[in-house]
């Protein structure tokens, strides 16, 4: 090969090395989903599965909705939601030290609060909009939001006993500040999520 095709081969070899390895690229890598692990909760069980290729690689016991068996069906039922989610945010909080937002209401929830008519018809579009686009859907239809998976909180007095022998949640899934921590090494938007009785 002549030594000037070589030198222009190496010169493109290394721009797109740098182009690789720039923060920017390095940073997008960083935030891809995680496809390889999932989450499983069984709300009759207590259960919170970490999976990876299918394998159950951690479990936890957790809290989920003090509205009892069944699915979420609107604001204020205090039910967990059943179905397939996605996270769809990650974030600090002051109430739960941790809070991952699931995609909650999702495309079935969206279809049986239409069909039962406690949507309307534009609400059910923004709703199917949002999944189709990987956004947080609408929070503040009938259906209610703000469903996820965090810690605690404050964990001083009568919490953690509370935590540990009850379904306390308004629809969330929760575990102590230690787990939700150890989650989170797992985890990132986009993450499966799902939620059997």
């Amino acid at each position: 090969m002549p030594r000037r095709t070589f030198t222009h081969l190496t010169a493109a070899l290394l721009a797109i090395a740098l182009e690789v390895l720039s923060p920017a690229a390095i940073e997008a890598a960083a935030a891809a989903p995680r496809d390889d692990y999932e989450i499983q909760v069984i709300k009759s069980q207590r259960l919170l599965l970490i999976k990876h290729d299918g394998k159950v690689e951690k479990q936890y016991r957790v809290a989920s909705g003090k509205g009892g068996k069944g699915d979420k069906k609107m604001m204020g039922d205090r039910k967990t939601p059943v179905g397939i989610y996605r996270i769809v945010e990650l974030k600090d909080s002051e109430k739960f030290h941790r809070f991952l937002r699931l995609s909650y209401p999702n495309v079935k929830d969206a279809f049986y609060g239409l069909k039962n008519k406690i949507i309307t018809r534009a609400e059910f579009d923004a709703i199917v909009a949002a999944a189709h686009s990987g956004r947080i859907p609408p929070q503040d239809t009938p259906l209610g939001g703000a469903i996820g998976i965090h810690g605690l909180g404050d964990e001083s007095g009568d919490r953690v006993y509370l935590h540990l022998g009850n379904d306390w949640t308004e629809g969330c899934i929760a575990l102590t500040n230690e787990q939700i921590e150890e989650i989170m090494r797992y985890v990132d938007v986009g993450t499966k999520v799902v939620i059997s009785e």
